[in-house]
């Protein structure tokens, strides 16, 4: 079996209705700024650091970049459109930061806040609400020359910023999520070194956690203290599952260290108001201490209305190397994932379905925040027919589980509020180039042309069918009632 095939084959269903799903549940598609628009160099816009992170040898497949990716940035009206014919009533985009505020600091560009008014007038008048993220990781490659996020500074630039970008949308966009992944900023930018900036260096990655937490708090205080205050305001997170391997010692040990540093890490801070103990005293025991000053934490868990949850898969811990070894060669204790035997997509990740209705169910009693699945999706490998359809029975049964798994955490009590697919269309998969295909829609990107995949025209016909039966039983509880 590769990497890129299913343990078994998936078998693409029909669209029918799903159960349990109310009437104003939201459907959505979702993007983000570098992965489509191009146009890097235009009206205005500076670098960022994925533009000079694409220009570094062999960190991108390929050699690729986002220099014309989907080319979004001039074909908009029509990728508008192409959202309207799916039927989903919100669209979730990132704004380019280097594009609304060049080099991250000053008044923002009227030009390139222009691109971003068309968008959203765009949206409405086809009748779909515009969903926003400030940042989904293209941060100036200015800021980052002088230190990016593990410096205190770069939390209070991006206050900054949301705030000029709030001025120039605030009145038209009622939805607005701070930061898309800041574990994936942090980690993977300042200490794997696989995502821009390329920095390798862990407690760096742990000093950008704080920061990326502290500018989400501030950024969040200046939207609700502007006129036109957020409809909706919360943050993304890209989150799983950590499942010990056993009941014994090590594997419950390295199944809370994972979840510690890729949930609790974030979310205890942003709901409670603390970074919890466990995670500190591992830190320390690392000799990393979070730069926390006197009311950051307070800053950090300024309320939420919404927490955004991207999901993919989720794992099984052991504490135990295949060797038997409960240490690394690092000398830190083993956290190995341990392979569960599932299909597998494109990128090489089990899929796991019933990890998210698990993982709903979890958010909503620890935490008790109203969530949205902000993305969820697949790659695989599909290519066109001679005829121009692309047939992905894999991605469209991908999508059929995993809308029933959020269906089956709200029957279990979860306040699950809406679904966006990532993605809208095949588009920039970061260090993976353009190898990586998620899209609903295929792209050929030597002639930029939108094919919509049986998986799109699939999830716009559950997505009707779902609103029309829910909208039924609405009606038949008025009329008992």
């Amino acid at each position: 079996m590769t990497a890129t095939t299913p343990a078994s084959p998936l078998t693409a269903p029909a669209p029918e209705p799903v159960a349990g799903l109310p009437a104003d549940f939201r459907w959505g598609v979702a993007t983000s700024s570098y992965q489509i628009e191009g146009a890097v160099d235009e009206d205005g816009r500076t670098p960022s650091i994925w533009d000079t992170f694409c220009r570094v040898p062999g960190a991108v497949a390929g050699g690729e970049n986002g220099d014309t990716a989907c080319d979004h940035y001039h074909r908009m009206p029509q990728d508008v459109e192409l959202i309207a014919s799916l039927g989903v009533d919100t669209y979730r985009f990132s704004l380019a930061w280097p594009r609304i505020q060049p080099g991250g600091r000053g008044k923002g560009d009227p030009r390139g806040i222009a691109f971003y008014d068309r968008l959203v007038d765009e949206l409405l008048e086809r009748g779909v609400t515009p969903w926003v993220t400030l940042y989904h990781w293209d941060l100036p490659q200015e800021l980052e020359d002088a230190g990016g996020w593990p410096e205190r500074d770069t939390a209070h630039r991006f206050a900054d910023y949301a705030r000029i970008a709030h001025d120039a949308l605030g009145d038209r966009v009622r939805h607005w999520t701070t930061l898309n992944e800041p574990w994936c900023s942090a980690v993977l930018g300042y200490d794997q070194g696989v995502h821009a900036p390329g920095r390798r260096d862990f407690g760096d990655s742990m000093r950008a956690v704080h920061h990326l937490l502290l500018g989400h708090g501030l950024a969040a205080r200046r939207l609700r203290a502007a006129g036109s205050p957020p409809e909706e305001l919360g943050i993304t997170l890209n989150l799983g599952t950590a499942t010990p391997a056993s009941d014994g010692e090590a594997d419950r040990a390295a199944a809370r260290r994972a979840d510690g540093m890729g949930t609790r890490l974030y979310l205890d801070p942003l709901v409670h108001g603390r970074y919890p103990r466990d995670v500190v005293e591992d830190l320390a025991a690392r000799g990393v201490t979070l730069p926390v000053a006197d009311g950051d934490l307070e800053v950090i868990s300024t309320p939420l209305d919404v927490l955004g949850v991207n999901f993919y898969s989720g794992h099984v811990f052991s504490g135990t190397a295949e060797d038997g070894s409960t240490t690394g060669r690092d000398g830190l204790p083993v956290t190995r994932v341990v392979p569960q035997g599932r299909p597998r997509t494109a990128m090489d990740w089990e899929i796991v379905p019933e990890r998210l209705t698990e993982l709903l169910v979890r958010l909503h009693e620890d935490y008790g925040l109203p969530t949205v699945i902000t993305e969820n999706g697949a790659a695989f490998d599909d290519e066109p027919e001679a005829d121009g359809t692309v047939h992905d029975a894999d991605r469209t049964a991908y999508l059929a589980d995993h809308i029933r798994a959020v269906a089956a955490a709200r029957s279990a009590g979860a306040d699950v509020r809406g679904y966006f697919a990532w993605s809208l269309m095949d588009n920039f998969e970061w260090a993976y180039g353009y190898a990586k295909r998620f899209g609903l829609v295929h792209v050929d990107y030597a002639t930029q042309r939108r094919t919509v995949k049986d998986s799109g025209l699939w999830y716009r016909d559950t997505v009707r069918l779902t609103r029309r039966a829910a909208g039924q039983a609405a009606g038949d509880r008025a009329a008992e009632g």
